[in-house]
């Protein structure tokens, strides 16, 4: 053992005492005296022992009582006692474990057995100290945890359940409502129906696609070496034309998109600038009112390309800006919107991995621009 132990020896004879010192004297044990039951009991807080060696025969409070009280303190209750008596009767060493105990040493004291059963009882008393010591963090990281849970919306436990069963919901009541009464249905009710559960259905879809790909590059932080090998062209008229297709599949008027963009060979994959773009529009899109005026702009400065999306959407406050990440959607209960506000939380991740920097400018209630800058391909 490599910790000082602090150990109170509890007895009315001082010569007791120096003989406990001597036989324990090469141990990195730090001894304390009392004299009797009461000045123990009042050592307590002074000492904070690892561990006691009572003796049980005292004058006015024998050792068996003074065990009672400290087993029946809870601040004391997981310091191992161990009772040194003369006493060898069955009775009488029921006596020392009912009043809480956690040994005995019989009187004369044997060396070996000392040294044997304080260092055991110390070693317990470590291993207790270790695991409170970790049950505390984890309580302290519980606590925090749910000290931010009514701050969290749309997280995990709370929303993803609900934006899988709402299209699943969807899929089953049509599909049970088709096979209930579909012979008395005329074509038009059938492809009206089969269109709420492709709806439903591509949601589910869409939903399935993102958590996955917010797991793919939360899990692997080697993916990091296959960006510095991914290339791609950001072409202005494919840009402009498959996110104009993008928002008309979101009831979203063509003519709110308002683009100033500039060609460039970026360090980064297909797959991944279709989902920066995707995720940007979306949340613009999501949090602006139709006819108001999306911006996408983008321009090479000093070897990187940067891209931005602006939106006169509500905006977000700077702590909130500063929350952005997985699972957080900002004042839901006001304003209602599919998702589990995972979107930024991908774009950050990609932009990250790629070598880039993430940026949002925001002014609440009025207005939202995310920046983001990529490098150029080598």
């Amino acid at each position: 053992m490599t910790n000082t132990f602090s150990i109170l020896v509890v007895d009315d004879e001082p010569d007791n005492f120096d003989v406990i010192e001597t036989l324990l004297s090469e141990q990195n044990y730090q001894l304390h005296y009392a004299a009797n039951g009461k000045n123990a009991i009042a050592s307590l807080d002074a000492f904070k022992p690892d561990l006691i060696l009572m003796d049980v025969m005292m004058p006015e409070m024998d050792g068996i009582e003074v065990c009672k009280r400290i087993k029946a303190n809870p601040e004391w209750q997981i310091v191992p006692i161990i009772m040194v008596t003369a006493l060898n009767s069955k009775s009488d060493l029921a006596n020392c474990l009912n009043a809480g105990a956690d040994d005995f040493i019989s009187k004369p004291i044997n060396s070996v057995e000392m040294r044997a059963r304080v260092h055991s009882m110390l070693r317990i008393k470590q291993q207790y100290d270790n695991i409170q010591a970790l049950s505390e963090i984890q309580s302290n990281t519980i606590n925090i945890l749910e000290s931010t849970l009514n701050e969290l919306r749309g997280t995990l436990s709370s929303r993803m359940s609900h934006e899988l069963n709402t299209p699943l919901n969807g899929i089953m009541g049509t599909i049970s409502l088709l096979k209930e009464d579909i012979e008395n249905m005329d074509i038009l009710e059938i492809r009206e129906m089969l269109g709420w559960v492709d709806d439903s259905a591509q949601r589910l879809e869409n939903l399935t696609k993102k958590f996955l790909l917010y797991l793919e590059l939360e899990s692997s932080p080697s993916r990091q070496q296959s960006f510095k090998t991914a290339q791609t062209k950001f072409s202005s008229d494919t840009v402009i034309s498959t996110l104009k297709s993008y928002v008309y599949n979101l009831k979203r008027s063509k003519d709110d998109l308002v683009f100033d963009l500039e060609n460039a060979e970026i360090a980064i994959s297909d797959r991944y600038l279709l989902t920066i773009l995707h995720e940007l529009v979306d949340n613009a899109v999501k949090f602006s009112a139709s006819g108001t005026i999306i911006k996408i702009n983008s321009q090479v400065v000093d070897n990187m390309f940067n891209l931005s999306v602006h939106d006169l959407g509500r905006g977000m406050t700077k702590e909130q800006v500063e929350r952005i990440g997985a699972f957080v959607q900002f004042e839901r209960k006001t304003y209602e919107q599919q998702g589990i506000g995972l979107g930024l939380r991908i774009v950050k991740k990609i932009v990250e991995l790629a070598g880039g920097i993430f940026a949002i400018n925001s002014i609440y209630q009025q207005q939202t621009t995310v920046n983001i800058s990529l490098p150029l391909r080598s």
